[in-house]
């Protein structure tokens, strides 16, 4: 009783210590404390009953599933959530493994608090699946998510169980896994890529476009510094040259100049495709530009010591310096990550049905014309790209932090 009773001013007095040197240490800090505290109180007042008072969501509700799969066939959706689970398991086993790759042996999470831990992690993209099911009209989409999350968290325990010497193959895990899930929507009678759309669209181009652009980027990076001249300009040429030309030029030239490029006895690339094609070469020049940020802030040291040692340049590479220069710019890759995310938006101007554009054609519907639902779809749209785009900047943080980004 005499420890519980005295345990409590003593935090009393903590939290009372922490805001006087934190927000009123001086007559300035109380003012702006208070006064930046009115507004935010205000602003989230205002947010708070717009959100659950004011706006009307039937428009969102009505279309919810234009605003996540686009016109993707209703027949066809099996395929969709057959390969929701199989990334699901992927992700979560090459997860897992990756984290006992680099984490210390003492920084394994224990059993009780694995949950406990993906609920901190990926709490961003819990609230932004708890949303749009509040929108459905039927309980099957959230069994089916409910599914699909017991489903992560047992590849994720099993990925934890795997021996070192197989976990560190967690990229070719994760690699096989998602082309797999891609194999199950389009093969065999499938859904094409022209007839996505929605977030389902908006995730794919993030994920397709990082994944083709990133090995790109790197090769441009190491071009970049190559001692063959004729590699290292025509690497230069190629990152100026896309560099200084908008990613919204890129694509209107995609839509309107690569399908003119291929020979009449080749069938052309889909509208997709073809903007996929420039959104890749237009991210592959900013990546470079990072990585070589990477590869100058490794000391000249390094290469030194690896030449010491009688690697070769490929080893070299591989094994001392590409390790530092990425671990380097995880901040700035990341960044650029996530301006990936937010250029997918872009797609709407040269007509694919991405979910920017669901926004704008729910609004123009006989049932919603003129009544000004603008705002209601747009927050909807703005709340689905700030769930990617926070949740992607925790796991930077998260990655920065295992990883030692910015210590001594």
């Amino acid at each position: 009783m005499t420890t519980a009773s005295s345990a409590r001013p003593q935090q009393d007095v903590s939290a009372g210590k922490w805001a006087h040197d934190n927000l009123f240490s001086s007559p300035l800090n109380s003012v702006l404390t208070v006064v930046f505290g009115a507004v935010l109180s205000w602003a989230s007042y205002r947010l708070l009953r717009f959100v659950f008072v004011g706006a009307d969501w039937e428009v969102v509700r009505r279309n919810l599933r234009l605003f996540i799969v686009g016109r993707f066939p209703s027949d066809q959706l099996w395929r969709l959530w057959a390969a929701t689970y199989l990334a699901s398991f992927g992700v979560g086993l090459a997860f897992a493994s990756a984290g006992r790759t680099s984490a210390p042996a003492d920084d394994q999470p224990v059993a009780g608090g694995r949950w406990r831990a993906g609920l901190q992690r990926f709490w961003p993209l819990l609230l932004g699946a708890a949303a749009v099911l509040s929108l459905s009209r039927t309980l099957l989409p959230t069994v089916l998510v409910l599914g699909s999350v017991a489903v992560l968290g047992v590849a994720h325990v099993l990925g934890s169980r795997i021996p070192p010497t197989w976990a560190r193959w967690w990229w070719l895990v994760l690699g096989v896994t998602l082309l797999a899930a891609l194999q199950v929507i389009v093969s065999k009678g499938g859904v094409g890529w022209d007839d996505w759309g929605g977030l389902q669209l908006t995730v794919f181009v993030t994920i397709a476009g990082i994944a083709v652009a990133f090995p790109i980027g790197l090769v441009l990076a190491l071009g970049r510094r190559s001692r063959m001249v004729a590699i290292r300009w025509l690497s230069v040429a190629y990152i100026e040259m896309f560099r200084g030309v908008p990613l919204i030029t890129l694509l209107f030239l995609g839509q309107f100049v690569i399908f003119f490029m291929f020979p009449t006895y080749f069938d052309p690339p889909g509208l997709l495709v073809r903007a996929m094609i420039a959104i890749v070469a237009f991210e592959a020049a900013y990546i470079a530009e990072v990585v070589r940020g990477g590869l100058q802030a490794v000391p000249k040291g390094q290469y030194e010591a690896a030449q010491a040692l009688g690697l070769s340049q490929f080893a070299m590479m591989r094994k001392i310096v590409l390790p530092q220069a990425l671990r380097a710019v995880i901040p700035a890759m990341v960044g650029q990550f996530i301006s990936l995310y937010k250029d997918t938006s872009l797609l709407s101007i040269i007509g694919v049905l991405e979910v920017l554009r669901v926004a704008s054609a729910a609004v123009t519907q006989p049932d919603f014309l003129g009544q000004g639902l603008d705002a209601v779809t747009l927050s909807f749209v703005g709340f689905l790209y700030w769930v990617g785009c926070y949740t992607m900047s925790k796991e930077s943080r998260r990655l920065e932090q295992r990883l030692g980004v910015g210590s001594a």
